[in-house]
């Protein structure tokens, strides 16, 4: 069972004519990120990767310049699946990867954000470089990585949960993301001040439809949908009210304890070639090391 979810959970990382990034390279070169981090804890967990990806992207969405940027500028429609993907693969590299590789990455991302521009339907422009909306988009995949991670696979203490948005500073900058938030009480903030902008739109349920339809590898496959209505669960209440996103959208009875279940124990399967491993071994400790821990 667990070589089979492992396989699986490998197959999320894995986009097929993609890019392949070597994390076991240049040895001994340190991340963005410790190898003793809370990130490096967090990103590991590819349930908590996969559902924390979906509760980002409903909060991206609900912001409508964010929204429009994404859904125009993107393959979001037409291959979502592979979409996350990419986004997975970049927070690994942030995460993961070796810093200059890390650096060359986040320089090439913030280059395509500098040709996005355009205006939402009601008429107001937009870039996708602007510091607030990268504020915004880093200040939810922070949230929705951490939060899935924390209510799915193990909870994490205020001090960590603290670390784990200090701990993605040095890279939010370099996104330009320059006011992303540093601790939780931070994130509340932002959140506080973000809710007002935020609006309803189809373009969130359109998304959720296409992230249903989808097929994803697997044993996962069979979670599919409970994985998708746990991330919907993520999201702030305020936000779903504001999105209309109602009791049917939550997770159903039982289905928390089966998810929680296959969080925990990906957080106890290591991943041979994956990104988590094969930084590790760059840092001349165990491929494995992280799931000891």
């Amino acid at each position: 069972m667990k070589a089979r979810f492992a396989d699986a959970a490998k197959s999320l990382f894995e986009i097929p004519g993609g890019p392949r990034v070597d994390f076991t390279a240049p040895a001994g070169e340190a991340a963005l990120a410790a190898a003793d981090s809370v990130s490096w804890r967090v990103f590991k967990n590819p349930v908590a990767l996969f559902v924390g990806g979906v509760t980002a992207v409903i909060l991206e969405l609900a912001e409508p310049r964010v929204r429009t940027g994404v859904w125009e500028h993107s393959s979001f429609r037409t291959d979502p699946l592979t979409r996350l993907k990419r986004t997975g693969l970049a927070a690994m590299v942030t995460v993961y990867g070796a810093r200059s590789v890390a650096e060359a990455m986040i320089a090439g991302v913030g280059r395509q954000h500098a040709r996005v521009a355009g205006t939402t339907p009601d008429g107001t422009a937009y870039r996708a470089d602007a510091v607030e909306l990268l504020d915004w988009v880093q200040a939810t995949a922070s949230f929705g990585f951490m939060g899935a991670y924390h209510a799915l696979a193990q909870p994490l203490s205020r001090a960590d949960r603290d670390r784990f948005y200090a701990e993605a500073a040095p890279a939010a900058r370099l996104y330009g993301a320059l006011g992303a938030p540093t601790s939780e009480a931070d994130w509340e903030v932002q959140l506080a001040a973000m809710l007002p902008r935020l609006e309803r739109s189809d373009i969130v349920l359109e998304f959720l439809g296409l992230m249903r339809a989808v097929k994803v590898a697997g044993p996962l496959s069979r979670l599919q949908h409970p994985l998708i209505r746990a991330a919907v669960g993520l999201v702030p209440a305020p936000v779903r009210d504001v999105l209309g996103l109602g009791r049917e959208w939550l997770p159903r009875p039982l289905e928390l304890p089966v998810i929680r279940a296959a969080a925990r124990l990906a957080d106890r399967t290591p991943i041979p070639g994956a990104p988590p491993w094969e930084a590790s071994v760059r840092m001349g400790l165990p491929g494995n090391w992280l799931y000891r821990r």
